[in-house]
């Protein structure tokens, strides 16, 4: 619940295909402050109203959500908006679930495990694609090629001779700096094949 002096913000959204906010709103009952949205949800970024809401609370407040899938669209979202909240002092509070609620032991119990399953599914993900990228080694059928195709590396040679920064060529050609670099030495993927 509130802290002394905190707020009640109430966070709402709605996807296109769900245009009723009203279940939402009703769920929530009085807030002080309300941030309301209708947008898909997949990516926290895209979300102003989210963005703003996560700018607006302070220390003793609390963000209350009808559920976690208005919040966040997977779990790992959701413990990094939680992690954010944390961290200013901010308490969330699910009207659905209230096993998640952030201000009871039951709830950072839950979360916990949550985070647990969260990281343990990354690390399985990742043994996964290694032992994948191994076995297609191992037959002969594994090869990354470069990143950047020559005419890109002229492109950027051009563009580097110009005085356009490496970095934000870089950035344009959508590789990281290691990568641009080694294109433009001819080094790693990038050497020459003699024939």
């Amino acid at each position: 619940m509130a802290g002394r002096n905190g707020q009640v913000v109430g966070y709402v959204r709605v996807s296109a295909a769900d245009q009723n906010e009203a279940r939402q709103l009703e769920a929530l009952g009085l807030v002080d402050r309300l941030f309301a949205e209708k947008v898909s949800g997949r990516q926290t970024d895209d979300r102003v109203q989210l963005q703003e809401m996560l700018i607006y609370v302070r220390d003793g407040d609390t963000v209350r959500v009808k559920s976690p899938d208005r919040l966040a669209r997977s779990t790992t979202d959701l413990l990094a908006l939680v992690e954010q909240l944390k961290a200013k002092g901010v308490a969330l509070e699910f009207i659905d679930n209230p096993a998640l609620n952030t201000d009871t032991p039951q709830g950072e119990f839950m979360l916990t495990v949550l985070a647990a399953i969260a990281q343990l599914e990354r690390k399985t993900i990742r043994e996964r694609q290694a032992e994948g990228i191994a076995i297609a080694k191992r037959n002969g059928v594994y090869h990354r090629g470069p990143k950047l195709a020559p005419a890109q590396v002229q492109l950027a040679r051009g563009r580097i001779g110009q005085g356009v920064p490496k970095a934000k060529v870089a950035r344009d050609l959508g590789v990281s700096r290691q990568t641009l670099y080694a294109a433009l030495n001819g080094s790693g993927k990038y050497t020459p094949v003699s024939s």
